[in-house]
Order: C-alpha cells, then sequence, then structure tokens
C-alpha cells in the first residue's frame, strides 16, 4: 500500500508542484554547468516528500521530522543559495537528529550515522545532474532496502520507491520538473535513516545496504579523487562528474542515464544477495565487489586528462 499510495500521490503533485514553482520564479535557468536548454520549474522534492508523509505519517510519524528539515533546508538552498557555512553546519545537525533517532545509541555508531547522512545528502544532490537521474538511481537504491528491513523503515523505504517512480513520469528526459536542493536532500536523508536503521540487523544486512548507495557514493568519491588529481577545488562544481564523462565520450543523455540506473540495479541485487549469508561471507564478498568496481571506476573516471578540456 506504501508503494501504490506514494506512487499516485507523486504522479497527482508534480505537476503541481512544478506549476507553483514556475509562477514563484523557482526554475533551474541554464547555465555552464547545466545541460538543459530551456528554464525548468523545481520543487518536485516537495511532491516527493508529500508523497512518502502518507505512508510513513500512519507507521513512524517522526520520521517526518528529520525528512521535512531536510527538504526544507533544500528548499532554503534552491531559494537562497546558502553559503557552506550555514549550510554545512545545518547539515551536521539534521545528521545528528537522523543518528540519535535511527541509530544504535552507542558512540561508533551515533558517529557513523551521522557522517552518513553528510554523504549521502551531498552525493544524491551531486548525482542529480541529468533528467530522471538522480530518481531512478536512488529508486533502485531504496528497493533494497525495501527487502531487507522491515518495520517502519521498510514502509518508508517502500513509499520512496513508489513516489519517485510517480515523480520519474515528469522527471524522466525531457524533465518537466526538477528535485531541486529541497528533493536531493529528502531523498539523501531518507537513504540515510535506512542505512542507519541497518545497523541494528547484523553485518551481513549493513553489508549489502552499503552497495544500495553505491553508485551516489562511488560519484561522489570519484569526484573527489579526480578533482585532486587535477589540482582544482574539491568543492567546486564542474561537469566532470561519471555521468558527464560518459556524455562526453558520445553516449546519449538517455544512455548514460540508465548505464548509471543499471549499475545501481546491478548493485543492489547483490547487496540483497549478500544480506542473506553469514557474517563472514557477506563482509567479504561485499569488500571485494567495492574493492573492484571502486578501483575501475577510479582508474576510468578520475584521470585529469578524461576532463581537462572541459569548462
Amino acid at each position: 500500500m506504501a508503494l501504490i499510495v506514494g506512487f499516485g500521490v507523486a504522479v497527482i503533485l508534480s505537476p503541481i508542484a512544478a506549476w507553483a514553482a514556475t509562477r514563484v520564479g523557482l526554475v533551474d535557468r541554464p547555465g555552464p554547468l547545466k545541460v538543459q536548454q530551456h528554464a525548468v520549474p523545481y520543487a518536485g522534492g516537495i511532491a516527493v516528500l508529500l508523497a512518502i508523509a502518507v505512508p510513513v505519517a500512519v507507521d513512524r510519524p517522526s520520521l517526518l521530522v528529520p525528512l521535512g528539515l531536510a527538504c526544507a533546508l533544500g528548499l532554503a538552498d534552491d531559494v537562497l543559495d546558502l553559503p557552506v557555512k550555514i549550510r554545512l553546519p545545518a547539515e551536521v545537525l539534521l545528521g545528528g537528529l537522523v543518528a540519535w533517532m535511527v541509530a544504535p545509541h552507542d558512540v561508533w555508531h551515533l558517529a557513523a550515522a551521522l557522517v552518513v547522512e553528510l554523504v549521502l545528502l551531498n552525493a544524491v544532490n551531486l548525482l542529480d545532474g541529468l533528467d530522471g537521474l538522480a530518481a531512478i538511481v536512488t529508486l533502485a537504491g531504496a528497493a533494497g532496502f525495501a527487502v531487507v528491513l522491515a518495520g517502519a523503515v521498510s514502509t518508508l523505504a517502500l513509499a520512496l520507491v513508489g513516489a519517485l517512480a510517480g515523480f520519474l513520469v515528469w522527471n524522466r528526459p525531457p524533465a518537466r520538473v526538477y528535485l531541486g536542493d529541497a528533493g536531493s536532500y529528502l531523498i539523501g536523508t531518507a537513504l540515510a535513516v535506512m542505512l542507519a536503521d541497518a545497523m541494528h540487523h547484523g553485518a551481513p544486512i549493513i553489508s549489502g545496504a552499503l552497495l544500495f548507495v553505491g553508485v551516489p557514493v562511488g560519484d561522489t568519491i570519484i569526484a573527489i579523487v579526480r578533482r585532486a588529481r587535477a589540482r582544482r577545488p574539491v568543492l567546486r562544481g564542474d561537469r566532470g562528474h561519471v555521468y558527464d564523462q560518459l556524455v562526453d565520450r558520445g553516449w546519449p543523455l538517455h544512455a548514460s542515464v540508465l548505464a548509471c540506473a543499471a549499475a545501481q540495479v546491478v548493485l543492489t541485487a547483490v547487496g540483497i544477495g549478500i544480506a542473506s549469508l553469514p557474517s563472514s561471507t557477506a563482509i567479504a564478498l561485499a569488500g571485494a565487489t567495492i574493492s573492484c568496481i571502486g578501483v575501475a571506476a577510479l582508474v576510468s573516471f578520475t584521470s585529469p586528462r578524461s576532463w581537462a578540456a572541459e569548462r
């Protein structure tokens, strides 16, 4: 039911959110780091929040607090372009809230959950660079959490899968509405809640869950290493992400999106399988998967020569 409700609400509200955003001027205009040719309204994230709020409010309404705050922070960033000195402390406070509400209450798990929130919030934001990309990749990851988790957080995962599927009706290329920072911060926080909840379930599920966020986190790590190797500011945006490099190598935009989505689907399937294995086997297999794919991706996408001519 959470899946169906999430899908239905998102399908209905996404164009309404796009219309409202256009009326108030909340649109993403073409620019040096943009791929679209025309202004596209933000506020899709608000539709996604409302779509997951209905099922989550029935099962565990307290989870709507960090999710709502993440969406609000992103919306403020959309409108005001918040400086790092304001945004980062807000993200840390949000991470602390997620950790306290969801993770086991010992120092190591709380610290890990805080880091998970900071990483995933920004990773999904960085991934949101092509029409439909962030939505379809995180949908695949959320589906894995829906399979291996239980209770209210599984309801959240199912609702998110439905909401993102409904949103993709309007966000698929050519997108008629974008997630905006409100949406990417929301989705990153939802995934952080799921990964923090996995900490209650033992090594196999934690090991598998790491793969459910493999593409967003991997793209972020690659971006950091690539910029460091090129001696460019690590925090400065560019068009050299994995999906951008695929386009630069001649891939159509939709093919780049589908390639990233397919990679996440494969990682999610492997993660679901790992979650049912004995602990030592699960840890070893997850480590081997992350190491092999990670090394291959770093070699393929971090050479400064592969994007040196980029704007």
